[in-house]
């Protein structure tokens, strides 16, 4: 299949249309056909290893995930499907359904049939995608399949409707199997039912501002688009229940207002949380936007969100020489990778595809492209709720991400949370903590542990933690421009102590990454090796070291930067930083001013806050 010429005009900043989005989703539907079971009922993808829930169940994973992005594919073409991907799939789902029978391959089960969700629980995750892809494709699948088949695929699609066996996202999985349920007329009673109660669990973890923590915790990340508001709108705009539309569109809107920051001019997301392979599911929610009339972007301005990420990925050897996505950012990256995640995760970038639903003539296809936010003026944005500060610059298009109040959703360090800043073009590292500020106990470095939200303003944000018993650390980070104020102060650690700041995580041909001291810490400036990232082999961080002065609080002060600007000033050029005290008088170089006040006294209540 040709590629389709580059329009410049139609889309002056990355040159795809709609035909490269055509394009693109059959070399992806292609590329896993050889991996296909005899009768199309599993995908077996190759990989360095399965996940957890074992080699059937991914390739469960690989039917359904790539049915989703044939159904987005041949939906949004009206049912037209000159390369056949929905026969295929057709017939896996009778292969899949089958009963089982015995077979040693897969522990006494045909080879072909899926496991059940009662024997392994990521079933129930895949039965979102495979529910929705019939939804979508309704008039050229479902209602073509044979009564038996039918039948078949409801009986393993129905334990979905249950209880949710994790406390999080996962309960819109059997929202999205009831809402299929649903339109098709069947179990509509307790199809309503778990439609009713996934809603009501998800609201209690609403925290306004479009902002949903993934369960009962405060695990903020990609998730919040391509999950918590991706089901319910999608849904509402499916079912055409206009009362939840108009409940779920505006959140959609809001958490568009800070995600879309959250995109390079390069169309590089940032790197930050978990599930991070799915790569171009971010572009899920601005699709969804525009699909469902509730987004703050022109739709030339989502095209061109949604191209430059997803041409950003396949650019940069997203997929293989068999054209498969592999386990990993760009090319393939184990130490990103979650334990539940088999060969075929990564196809949940198939969300990505979401626009694909627009009709050809609609704007969003027509319209010129429109610049991205990072590339129209430096910019900082303030997502309340998980407190982030979310900072870009319009001269190079990177975008900085500074973590105040979001943690992992499970036990341990995770460095996709543990973080105090992300970028779009940096790490970060997994075999030493970049961008940390660190304590040395009993000759560790300690973790940074939950983040305890406090306060943020128009520019900063703050939180503290405890990185060992009796001691507390209470941080706040100032922006402007490129520039970066990283302050901590220390309380309760015995006098003496050494501490460790580390700043980005940069590889050799990275952007240009700087740390300079100015209070409590030593002159000198060392060089971290941290290990590789996902954008390269080795990576470096710079590091400021010092020691606590006593044990009512000390305080500690350093400048940085991350730019991609040719030949840039240091960062000691870009603010005069002056402290008194716990005050912290910032001029920046633009002369604008800024105070942080950290007050040991009451570090939870009063620290930082800003004075004028």
């Amino acid at each position: 299949m040709p590629t389709p010429p580059e329009n410049r005009e139609l889309s002056p900043y990355t040159g795809w249309t709609r035909a490269h989005w055509e394009h693109t989703a059959d070399q992806l539907l292609r590329a896993v056909r050889p991996y296909s079971t005899p009768r199309h009922g599993l995908i077996h993808l190759p990989g360095p290893r399965p996940s957890v829930s074992g080699p059937r169940s991914d390739g469960l994973e690989g039917f359904a995930r790539t049915f989703l992005l044939a159904a987005l594919r041949v939906a949004g073409a009206h049912g037209d499907d000159p390369h056949g991907h929905l026969p295929r799939y057709a017939e896996g789902l009778a292969a899949g359904t089958q009963h089982p029978t015995p077979s040693p391959e897969l522990s006494g089960t045909d080879p072909e049939s899926w496991p059940r969700m009662a024997d392994v629980r990521q079933a129930v995750v895949e039965s979102a995608s495979v529910a929705l892809s019939l939804r979508l494709t309704r008039p050229w699948l479902w209602d073509t399949l044979d009564d038996a088949t039918r039948q078949r695929t409801v009986d393993w699609l129905l334990p979905a409707l249950g209880p949710s066996p994790v406390d999080n996202n996962w309960w819109l999985f059997g929202l999205t199997v009831a809402g299929f349920l649903q339109d098709a007329g069947i179990e509509t009673d307790r199809a309503r039912a778990t439609i009713d109660t996934a809603l009501a669990r998800i609201e209690d973890w609403y925290l306004g501002d479009g902002w949903y923590s993934d369960g009962p915790n405060r695990a903020f990340d990609h998730y919040n688009a391509w999950a918590l508001h991706f089901y319910p709108v999608l849904h509402a705009h499916l079912a055409g229940d206009t009362d939840l539309l108009d409940l779920y569109g505006p959140r959609l809107r809001a958490q568009l207002d800070d995600t879309t920051r959250l995109f390079d001019t390069n169309g590089a997301p940032v790197p930050y949380g978990r599930s991070l392979t799915y790569r171009f599911a971010a572009a899920a929610a601005p699709w969804l936007g525009t699909l469902t009339g509730h987004t703050p972007l022109g739709p030339g301005a989502t095209r061109r969100l949604a191209s430059g990420a997803l041409r950003h990925f396949m650019d940069r050897g997203a997929t293989d020489d068999d054209g498969l996505l592999t386990l990993g950012w760009y090319g393939p990256y184990p130490p990103m990778i979650q334990t539940y995640s088999g060969p075929a995760s990564p196809y949940w970038a198939s969300k990505g595809f979401l626009g694909l639903l627009l009709p050809a003539d609609h704007p969003a296809w027509t319209t010129a492209e429109e610049p991205l936010p990072a590339e129209t003026a430096d910019a900082v944005t303030v997502a309340a709720p998980p407190n982030l500060l979310v900072q870009s610059t319009a001269a190079d298009g990177l975008v900085r991400l500074h973590n105040h109040g979001s943690n992992h959703v499970g036990d341990g360090e995770d460095p996709g949370y543990a973080r105090f800043a992300y970028s779009t073009r940096t790490g970060p590292a997994h075999e030493s903590a970049d961008n940390h500020f660190s304590l040395l106990v009993d000759g560790t470095q300690t973790t940074r542990g939950p983040a305890e939200p406090l306060t943020h303003g128009p520019d900063w944000a703050s939180s503290a933690h405890t990185p060992a018993p009796g001691v507390r650390v209470v941080s706040a980070t100032a922006v402007h421009g490129r520039a970066e104020v990283r302050a901590h102060l220390v309380v309760g650690a015995p006098p003496g102590t050494p501490v460790r700041q580390t700043g980005w995580a940069v590889t050799p041909d990275g952007p240009t990454a700087q740390l300079h001291p100015v209070h409590g810490y030593d002159p000198d400036i060392a060089e971290l090796p941290v290990g590789p990232t996902q954008f390269g082999p080795s990576a470096h961080a710079a590091a400021l070291h010092g020691r606590t002065a006593e044990a009512a609080g000390t305080l500690f002060v350093a400048l940085a930067s991350l730019t991609a600007e040719p030949a840039p000033a240091p960062a000691a050029s870009l603010a005069d930083v002056q402290v008194h005290g716990t005050d912290i008088h910032v001029t920046w170089q633009n002369g604008t001013t800024a105070l942080l006040r950290l007050d040991p006294e009451e570090p939870h209540r009063e620290t930082p806050n800003p004075r004028p």
